[in-house]
């Protein structure tokens, strides 16, 4: 499978959203990526679904939806009703993580699970069959434009090795100081799916950062 551009919609200039969503639209990015932020799970507050109700109706690409507050749980129906492709919930954040995954299924959503930089792999070993994909942070999560954490290549290897020796097909998307040099080792180790913020909405050309990205 070629690998997937997800830009993340956090870096996009809001005061021209729909401008940005076009341009989007208009590009070879294969996804768009939502954070959604509670400022408790992690110190910050990005947008709400209202957000994702006005974008969906306008926008051609799968909607990678990426929760990053406590309880997802309460919320998989909302997310649902956006449309979503994708809803990503966190490992830290879901005492009952089987529960939740098997909710987002029903719905007819993809699942996917998130890990942040210090939560190891080997802790996805009785779910890794459940999930439709697998979410790495690269950076701690919060903020956008934060510096590549380098492990997080060797993560990526080690996340691949157990999809492989499962004899799984679970996708791994990484998000976080994505660049080209960054975006060159990840995939080599293994990623499938790379999310990039400001590397491509604050870049002198958009459209062109995600086709040198998609070219890789």
């Amino acid at each position: 499978m070629k690998h997937k551009i997800a830009p993340s919609l956090l870096s996009a200039d809001f005061l021209h959203l729909k401008e940005e969503i076009e341009l989007i639209n208009d590009s070879e990015a294969d996804w768009l990526h939502f954070d959604i932020m509670d400022g408790v799970f992690v110190p910050n507050i990005s947008f709400g679904f209202p957000i994702l109700e006005a974008v969906g109706p306008i926008l051609k690409k799968p909607m990678d939806v990426h929760l990053m507050i406590v309880e997802p749980e309460k919320f998989i129906k909302t997310v649902a009703e956006t449309g979503a492709y994708m809803m990503n919930v966190h490992y830290e954040a879901s005492p009952h993580l089987h529960r939740t995954i098997a909710a987002i299924k029903e719905t007819g959503m993809m699942a996917g699970v998130t890990l942040n930089p210090h939560t190891p792999v080997y802790l996805l070993e009785d779910i890794i069959h459940d999930v439709d994909m697998v979410l790495l942070m690269s950076v701690n999560p919060g903020f956008g434009g934060q510096h590549f954490i380098e492990h997080s290549v060797e993560k990526t290897a080690r996340l691949k090795d157990m999809i492989t020796r499962k004899g799984l097909h679970t996708l791994i998307e990484v998000d976080g100081g994505v660049n080209m040099e960054t975006a060159g080792r990840l995939l080599t180790a293994g990623a499938d799916i790379l999310v990039a913020g400001n590397f491509i909405f604050k870049s002198h050309n958009p459209q062109q950062t995600i086709r040198d990205l998609k070219a890789l």
